[in-house]
């Protein structure tokens, strides 16, 4: 609602998306409960939609210049291995990121891969990325990180907090990281508008953007919707959806004055 709110307001365009990528977890009943709850709500976008399942050849040809780049490197390991690799006593405390635990670099060359890219998941080497764009990347941040952050961006944390991401997985051509950029700079993004729990991901596609030469958006980070003890609400927590309120005689209205818009 506060993207749509902002795109009317500066007489843009408020784009809908379907990430789809993932077919074990995509569903035709789903996609229609978003359109259905987001027409409820009054938000209103330019059709037919965009669907990442339809555009897998243009995030490989992005895999393929990063690869050909020399950034990419294969890595099989699932999260089981990922989670005992730094459970082991010698690598300290477990930390996460963006992705979840931080992988700790086990498939991790010393050489740039050589050879044709290959049909396996692939990760980007984030300290080898770094180098090659010189300067620690930045953007434009009209709203605020978790902890008040900016849109700077420490090179040590992509590192240490962040790590070596995924960027195609197992079944999915693509990882969402890599996905949202490629479509963010087709589709002409001017302003994106999400989550704080997003913050530290958009500093994975900012890098990503300067490495494959495409535009960065204005980023704009809003607080989250939180329960009455401060949990965010989530679906994995089963969270009340929209069709729960509507069917319950709620309004649009409502649902505005609850999240505070």
């Amino acid at each position: 609602m506060l993207a749509h709110d902002t795109a009317t307001a500066e007489a843009g365009t408020f784009h809908l998306r379907i990430d789809d990528i993932d077919q074990s977890r995509s569903r035709t009943a789903w996609e229609t409960q978003i359109f259905d709850d987001l027409r409820w709500l009054g938000l209103n976008w330019p059709k037919p939609v965009w669907r990442q399942s339809e555009r897998l050849s243009r995030y490989r040809a992005a895999l393929q210049t990063l690869w050909e780049m020399g950034l990419l490197y294969s890595c099989a390991c699932t999260r089981a291995d990922i989670r005992t690799a730094v459970s082991a006593p010698q690598e300290g405390v477990v930390q996460h990121g963006p992705d979840g635990i931080i992988y700790p670099g086990t498939c991790r060359p010393a050489e740039k891969p050589a050879g044709p890219m290959p049909d396996t998941p692939l990760r980007l080497d984030m300290a080898r990325a770094l180098q090659h764009v010189g300067a620690c990347p930045t953007f434009t941040e009209t709203g605020l990180g978790p902890k008040d952050q900016t849109g700077q961006i420490a090179c040590k944390d992509m590192i240490t907090r962040i790590g070596d991401v995924a960027l195609a997985r197992p079944g999915m051509g693509a990882s969402y990281h890599l996905s949202i950029v490629t479509d963010d700079a087709d589709q002409g993004i001017m302003h994106v508008i999400r989550g704080q729990d997003l913050f530290e991901a958009t500093h994975i596609h900012v890098l990503l953007q300067r490495l494959l030469g495409l535009p960065t958006p204005i980023y704009h980070h809003h607080q989250l919707i939180r329960d009455d003890q401060g949990k965010r609400l989530a679906k994995r927590d089963d969270a009340r959806a929209i069709s729960k309120y509507r069917a319950e005689g709620a309004t649009p209205g409502d649902i505005r004055r609850m999240v505070g818009l």
